[in-house]
């Protein structure tokens, strides 16, 4: 399987990068970076693609009121976005959502993840699809957007013999709004998001019957019209038959390696949190405008 993964990145990357090879004399007057933010739709025929994948580990963990240590648990979540614009108006845009996880607990190292193992204490492998749009509701507020999708579960246990958890089993029904604002100087850019979800379906799954609200907040800056360095705030509270809740803070960047392809790099800590574990993510993602 980690044979299969990385042969599909390498394909991603080798194929984005030979067509933007032949388009590096195309001039444009604000990178992707500036312009493509999540708020933003595709023209028609356009295509976004984006490989983003999340590594957190915790070593921590605040239940029923009492923060302790605990041993290292380890969730690698492996997302593929797949979206293209298919309206006149560029108000519409169709996608698709695969995610892929890899999962360790008992103390096992942090890069542990990265065996894609599944034995004691290791589990992996395809967890969910959506079907989604990304849509304008509003034609003359462009820098606002919402993207709903349907998230299927292709697991049947979230926890196999060994209770190592990979996913929820829970149907989710998602929307998210984006917005952002760039400031008249061009080198500071507001992004806003509210992520809302309700899970439900699956009896057995500690998410049914819940309601999520994570709202975000993004500050970035532009060095350069290729590059950005930004800071931010995210808070995720579940409330239903199971409630918890938790705040990360993180800081990062992102850079256009040629006009096509955007590289991007995160790092967040959770800093608090009611019944959930305590660590911090790595993130990395590659993403395709053509």
């Amino acid at each position: 399987m980690k044979q299969n993964l990385s042969r599909i990145l390498f394909a991603f990357i080798l194929i984005i990068s030979l067509y933007s090879y032949g388009q590096e004399e195309v001039k444009v007057d604000k990178s992707n970076i500036q312009t493509y933010t999540p708020s933003k739709l595709l023209d028609k025929g356009q295509w976004d693609i984006k490989f983003f994948n999340n590594l957190y580990s915790e070593t921590k963990g605040r239940y029923n009121g009492v923060k302790a240590d605990k041993a290292r648990e380890n969730y690698f979540t492996s997302t593929l976005d797949i979206f293209t614009g298919i309206s006149d108006n560029n108000r519409l845009n169709v996608g698709l959502l695969l995610e892929y996880r890899s999962n360790t607990n008992g103390g096992k190292s942090a890069t542990s993840v990265f065996g894609f193992k599944d034995d004691v204490n290791s589990r992996n492998g395809l967890s969910s699809f959506a079907p989604a749009l990304k849509w304008q509701p509003i034609e003359s507020i462009g820098n606002f957007s919402i993207q709903s999708a349907f998230h299927i579960p292709v697991i049947s246990e979230e926890e196999d013999v060994n209770e190592v958890y990979l996913d929820q089993t829970a149907y989710t029904f998602q929307n998210r709004f984006f917005f952002d604002h760039t400031f008249p100087s061009g080198d500071w850019q507001l992004f806003t998001e509210l992520n809302t979800e309700y899970n439900f379906g699956e009896e057995a799954s500690f998410a049914n019957k819940t309601f999520v609200l994570a709202p975000g907040v993004f500050m970035s800056y532009f060095p350069s019209d290729k590059s950005t360095i930004l800071g931010f705030l995210q808070h995720y509270q579940r409330f239903g038959d199971f409630s918890q809740d938790f705040t990360s803070l993180g800081f990062g960047g992102k850079y256009q390696l040629n006009p096509t392809l955007n590289l991007e790099v995160l790092y967040s800590k959770f800093v608090r949190g009611s019944d959930t574990g305590l660590g911090q993510s790595f993130n990395i993602g590659l993403r395709a405008l053509f």
